[in-house]
């Protein structure tokens, strides 16, 4: 929870656990729950403008919606290597991950919530389907590669849980490759919103939703929790990533 002294105005970064707006002229709330929980779909708008993701411990995050729109950045060529086999991209946004799978010649779907997310994604070429990663998803125990990249090890606000999940997706010799946060932070679990900031100043915020955040280190304890273990670590720039398997 963010405090602040009386007379503060709100900042970007000021939210509290369990609410879904913030005082202030100019706040559109709860835009999130008035889309059916597509929390992300005003960053995806084909629109200008600063979005960033905010984070009820204090802390936020500019999401960088030019690269998600753009093709796959060199960064995520080490994790399409690593594939081997059909692949699931959960949380794919505007696919572009989904579609450097496709050109590696493997069988891949993306998977969101976000209605905008599943259209970008098929107007690229690419497979994508709108479910939530914890219902029923096609071809369930046959998948070689569950992908979580951009942060979506915090889907759902609860890793060990989001990564048993994915457990269940792959086959028995299948692996999870997620991005993971510096060695540093370690497992952090709370609440999260969207902001949105047009370039004439109208600011927009998404309903609360259930968020983490997990570093190289942790990421051994959540792992060994959900019956994976870690089989590799690698880093492309400044971003890192693990490799998981069944223990």
């Amino acid at each position: 929870m963010t405090v602040r002294a009386a007379g503060q105005a709100a900042g970007p970064c000021d939210l509290e656990a369990g609410t879904g707006s913030a005082d202030g002229p100019g706040d559109r709330r709860d835009e999130g729950a008035a889309t059916g929980g597509d929390v992300f779909a005003a960053a995806l708008a084909a629109r200008p403008g600063g979005h960033w993701l905010e984070h009820s411990d204090g802390r936020c995050d500019p999401l960088p919606v030019h690269r998600w729109q753009g093709p796959a950045e060199p960064a995520l060529a080490d994790v399409v290597a690593r594939c081997a086999g059909p692949a699931l991209d959960v949380g794919c946004g505007p696919g572009r991950l989904t579609l450097a799978l496709s050109r590696a010649g493997h069988a891949a779907v993306g998977v969101d919530v976000s209605a905008r997310a599943v259209r970008l994604t098929r107007a690229r070429g690419a497979v994508a389907v709108r479910r939530d990663v914890f219902t029923p998803l096609p071809a369930e125990g046959r998948w070689a590669h569950v992908l979580l990249m951009d942060g979506n090890i915090g889907i759902g606000g609860d890793p060990v849980a989001l990564l048993a999940r994915c457990r269940e997706l792959v086959h028995a010799r299948g692996t999870v490759v997620v991005e993971l946060e510096p060695p540093g932070p370690g497992l952090w679990c709370g609440y999260a919103r969207v902001g949105s900031r047009s370039p004439d100043g109208e600011l927009r915020r998404s309903g609360t939703f259930r968020w983490a955040r997990l570093d190289t280190v942790a990421v051994h304890v959540a792992a060994g929790a959900s019956g994976l273990m870690v089989r590799d670590m690698f880093t492309a720039g400044r971003r890192w990533f693990a490799e998981l398997a069944a223990g």
